[in-house]
């Protein structure tokens, strides 16, 4: 099978397993919704930031580091193997320790058996990386989708039964446990690798000496990125706390779905013609096209629609999200281009100025974060979008270099997606205002989607945009 095709079967697998793992979480959390409280997953939110950074301690950049290396055999995965389960041992003590530090922290004792029994994840997440190291490494996606599924769907059904007969908080811990615990079970009945009583000082230190710059860029990304969880946590209540978690978890749906989709495909993709600056340009400028051209409007969509969506999907309790949501979106249609930018420098095995780049960015997210701090929830979201923006370049600036792609380049081939998005949004608006404002929330977003989709499709096919070629490219010349 061929480089193309494989890239092609990659995405299409995928693509089946993050679309069917959003789903089934995406109803999940509708049921959730109207059985919880916003203070519930506001609960869920503020331990959630503790277990983000145990999980990259836990990682410590070693699988990124086995992707991109070529010829890694039974001792670099053993040890590797090895050094994650110890890791997950040792910041699963660590965690439980703490936990009452962080029940204090918030003035909320329930954290304290939450985080303890939550933190057992962390063990069993350090049974599998290897064995999902090599399935990435052979872009075998179809096994990842015969094992992701199953478990959410397991996992999915134990957390509804536990907030249907009142567990509250404890549903969403139960139904994580159930779930990593049964993705681990099936990772070890369909990988034929199991790993062997050898542990080498060499391979790990080659392997740290990478991944550990990617931990630390990691590290500063997850505690930044939840620096708003923990201000909100600390300074407002867990209502509003939830409020934002919703918010943010529904932004992430077609931002997750897509980007992330193509991003497990175009690591080691992209690790594979890292040597050839030329092909890997044009397979950046391809991917990345094709993921704004889908999430734009997607994005736009939603934004335009917040709240009959937020309101049919979520119910009334839910409404205060919506200025949330469409200020977030902003900043979420972003995410690709950074993601895959800081992709470019990995395979490039550059973790160097990966962790350069983080560095700058989270100085940068100090200052804005100060500055938006007096102006309440709203400011701090909008802090978020100003972050995004000014990162861009920053993200871009040694890919850039590399493969004589600049920021302004990528801007201006991306901007046809962008602008279409926004204007037919803008059109959509106005029309909903006018004449559709006073139906139904269901039958309000059929018509709102259909002419959405009519409008922006339509454009797309009158004007002959390159993403239709480049889709077909990918779907018809395998």
């Amino acid at each position: 099978m061929s480089l193309k095709q494989q890239a092609f079967t990659g995405v299409v697998w995928t693509f089946a397993e993050q679309f069917g793992s959003q789903i089934v979480g995406f109803l999940t959390s509708l049921a959730l919704a109207r059985l919880l409280l916003p203070a519930d997953f506001g609960t869920i939110a503020l331990f959630g930031v503790v277990m983000a950074i145990a999980k990259v301690f836990l990682d410590s950049g070693l699988t990124a580091s086995l992707v991109r290396t070529s010829n890694a055999d039974d001792t670099d995965f053993s040890t590797v193997f090895w050094f994650n389960l110890a890791a997950g041992i040792i910041l699963y003590i660590f965690v439980f320790l703490v936990a009452p530090l962080v029940a204090e922290f918030y003035t909320l004792p329930l954290l304290t058996p939450l985080i303890r029994v939550y933190a057992i994840i962390l063990i069993i997440d350090s049974l599998v990386s290897v064995q999902g190291v090599q399935f990435v490494k052979n872009l075998d996606f179809k096994t990842n989708f015969k094992i992701q599924l199953p478990s959410i769907i397991v996992g999915a059904i134990a957390g509804i039964s536990f907030a249907y007969f009142g567990f509250g908080a404890w549903s969403l811990v139960y139904a994580s446990l159930v779930q990593n615990s049964i993705f681990t079970l099936q990772y070890w009945l369909y990988s034929d690798w199991r790993p062997s009583f050898t542990f080498s000082k060499s391979k790990f230190h080659q392997h740290f000496a990478f991944g550990s710059r990617i931990m630390l860029s990691n590290l500063l990304d997850v505690s930044f990125n939840n620096i708003y969880t923990i201000l909100i946590g600390k300074k407002y209540s867990t209502v509003e706390l939830g409020l934002y978690n919703r918010a943010d978890s529904l932004k992430q749906l077609p931002v997750n779905n897509i980007s992330s989709a193509l991003n497990k495909v175009s690591f080691p993709l992209f690790a594979k013609i890292s040597h050839d600056d030329a092909l890997l340009k044009d397979a950046y400028k391809k991917i990345l096209s094709i993921v704004i051209f889908v999430i734009a409007p997607i994005i736009a969509f939603m934004v335009v629609s917040a709240e009959p969506l937020i309101r049919f999907l979520l119910t009334d309790k839910w409404l205060p999200a919506v200025p949330y949501f469409q200020i977030l979106a902003i900043a979420g249609v972003l995410y690709p281009i950074h993601a895959y930018n800081l992709n470019v420098l990995q395979v490039k095995g550059r973790s160097d100025l990966f962790l350069k780049l983080e560095v700058f960015k989270k100085i940068l997210v100090v200052i804005v974060v100060l500055a938006s701090l007096p102006f309440g929830i709203l400011g701090l979201l909008w802090g978020q979008v100003i972050t995004s923006i000014v990162a861009l370049f920053i993200n871009t600036h040694y890919t850039g270099k590399f493969l004589k792609y600049s920021v302004f380049s990528q801007i201006r081939d991306l901007m046809p997606s962008l602008l279409l998005a926004s204007l037919c949004a803008l059109a959509v608006y106005f029309l909903d205002k006018m004449y559709i404002a006073g139906l139904t929330d269901l039958y309000r977003l059929c018509i709102l989607a259909l002419l959405y989709a009519g409008l922006y499709l339509g454009i797309v096919l009158l004007t002959k945009g390159k993403e239709i070629g480049m889709l077909k490219e990918l779907i018809f010349k395998r």
